[in-house]
């Protein structure tokens, strides 16, 4: 049987102790599973954090070409990124991302971009597959 990855989107007055306790896992494995999570003290709404362990193969979504990133297309690794780029502190999403592409997104990946240090035509919002593979967008499992 195939295992989900899991996450919990963090609510109001929520602390990583607490969704420990929900899911049954300890403190330290939270925080082992969200590396990016420097402060155990600090988190805010509608931040992801992973509540079962990664997978150990296929860990992180392949990069999908540069095609991939159109309006027409409609995929959970697109919202998957753009949960990553949150955590980053490159979304400029208003209502969070979701399955499509969008102007949000673009401009989110481009602050990203500029963040890894990319600049002009490697800085356009459209990912590439450096940019990718240094962002680690979750694999998405269905």
């Amino acid at each position: 049987m195939e295992k989900t990855v899991e996450f919990y989107i963090v609510k109001r007055g929520d602390t990583l102790s607490k969704i420990a306790r929900m899911h049954r896992v300890t403190l330290d494995q939270i925080l082992e599973w969200n590396p990016e999570i420097t402060n155990p003290d600090i988190i805010y709404p509608g931040h992801r954090v992973r509540v079962a362990p990664p997978e150990t193969e296929g860990e992180f979504e392949r990069f999908p070409g540069a095609d991939f990133f159109q309006p027409s297309v409609s995929s959970p690794v697109i919202e998957a990124m753009g949960y990553r780029l949150i955590d980053e502190g490159c979304g400029v999403y208003h209502d969070g991302p979701d399955r499509r592409w969008s102007e949000a997104d673009r401009k989110s990946y481009a602050n990203w971009q500029w963040k890894c240090g990319f600049r002009g035509q490697d800085a356009d919002g459209i990912p590439g597959k450096r940019s990718w593979d240094k962002l680690r967008v979750p694999a998405v499992y269905e």
